[in-house]
């Protein structure tokens, strides 16, 4: 016999008080069951197979939250999208109440699993990106400091913030005000704040949203290395561009990076964090690292070079390959363009990539890392080679796959390369 359906399940949430919006969870997920809109992130009931791949990657732990509700009527999308803060637990005698006015009914939709991968045409389980990326760190990176400020903490009231000092707000690129980056330096005085490469800071708008609430804290990569832009000082660096459209192209103005693209210098900003204990580079001195990014994901690939280039400079530095995979609309749209020509040759390997470019084809950085195949595939066989992938999320499947095809292209196991990339924190995903 059949056994009854529950009337009670427990219902994965996210904590929008000291959820970041970084993005990990959905990017993480492989039913797609987590989405967003311009204030939460929420995880649909009726898709959510309770694998929970999604928990470990959660920077703050905002993931790791759930409620026990009636199986016939769980949270709605609409009704996660319009909280500030978790609804209250229900007590028992609540939980009783909800079940019978729920009609004691269990909900088939909410108890089961959801539906395995969509597969092609060819029943083959379809290609996912996300698949491929660590949730570890490489085996030699630096021990990371996290949650110092801000969300470290299920009670709101412990979430506190730390003052950052404006020190250096310089544009770099060439375009015009609309669409420019900046390269913005703060500084934390005697507070601690320990970065490494590869590391993530919020930083908190001042004023209140269009509901009159508090803005959420925006996540930003530093650009800088782990002893500071400066050597020495307690600072760092980081890359924001003026947003005033959404990624559909819809006109928006971007609250925090507004804000702080027009800071001026001896300005104050509240910041929280660090934040990430995966995306983090190898300090083993001769491995090799692949960066791959567009615009403003270059913040973290900055940083890992600069820490390299730092190394080097001291006789610490034993030879490991650098390889940069750079893409923008334009040349003059591409941050740092100026300085990275400046790197020597035999240092760093660059290959840049226009989409823009007027009178030649669309060029992507996939295309070039198709036309740097053989080097490519000869780093993919060094166990000592790491991959980080930056920048916006529609470039994330057509660089993985481009792995996969230069992997495949040189007579090499893609399932065991990419097996061994994932499961030894060698291919990184940081896409938004």
């Amino acid at each position: 016999m059949n056994a009854p359906l529950p009337t009670v399940v427990k219902q994965h949430v996210i904590d929008p008080e000291i959820c970041i919006r970084c993005n990990t969870c959905e990017a993480t997920c492989p039913v797609g069951a987590i989405t967003h809109d311009s204030r939460n992130y929420v995880v649909d009931v009726a898709t959510c197979n309770w694998c929970n791949a999604c928990i470990s990657p959660c920077p703050t732990g905002s993931i790791d939250n759930y409620r026990s509700v009636p199986a016939g009527r769980p949270y709605t999308l609409e009704e996660q999208f319009s909280w500030d803060e978790l609804p209250a637990e229900l007590s028992p005698e609540q939980l009783q109440a909800a079940v019978a006015e729920s009609g004691g009914d269990a909900s088939a939709v909410a108890a089961e699993p959801a539906a395995a991968p969509a597969a092609d045409p060819s029943g083959e389980t379809a290609f996912r990106s996300a698949d491929w990326g660590a949730t570890l760190p490489p085996w030699s990176a630096a021990h990371a400091y996290t949650n110092l400020y801000g969300p470290s903490s299920k009670n709101a009231a412990a979430q506190k913030t730390v003052t950052a000092t404006v020190t250096g707000n310089v544009r770099v690129t060439e375009v015009g005000k609309d669409y420019d980056t900046h390269h913005i330096v703060l500084d934390f005085g005697a507070m601690p704040f320990p970065v490494l490469e590869g590391q993530s800071i919020g930083i908190v708008p001042p004023g209140t949203d269009d509901k009159g609430k508090p803005h959420h804290a925006r996540q930003y990569s530093i650009a800088s290395p782990r002893n500071g832009e400066r050597p020495g000082y307690n600072n760092l660096s980081l890359t924001i561009k003026r947003v005033l459209e959404d990624h559909a192209g819809k006109p928006v103005r971007g609250v925090a990076s507004n804000y702080m693209c027009d800071l001026q210098v001896g300005d104050t900003v509240q910041v929280i964090g660090p934040f990430g204990t995966s995306f983090l580079m190898p300090n083993h001195p001769r491995s090799n690292i692949v960066m791959i990014c567009t615009g403003t994901g270059s913040a973290p690939m900055r940083a890992m070079t600069e820490w390299r280039r730092r190394l080097r400079a001291s006789g610490k530095f034993e030879g490991g390959k650098l390889m940069l995979f750079f893409g923008a609309r334009t040349q003059e749209e591409l941050p740092y363009f100026g300085p990275l020509q400046n790197l020597p040759k035999d240092f760093i390997d660059i290959n840049f990539a226009f989409s823009r470019t007027a009178g030649a084809p669309k060029r992507y950085v996939q295309d070039a890392m198709r036309e740097r195949a053989a080097d490519l595939a000869a780093l993919l066989q060094d166990p000592n080679t790491c991959i980080y992938v930056c920048g916006l999320k529609s470039m994330e499947e057509g660089v993985v796959l481009a792995l996969r095809d230069v992997a495949q292209q040189a007579g090499l196991s893609w399932d065991t390369i990419g097996t061994a990339l994932k499961t030894e924190g060698r291919l990184h995903l940081e896409t938004y």
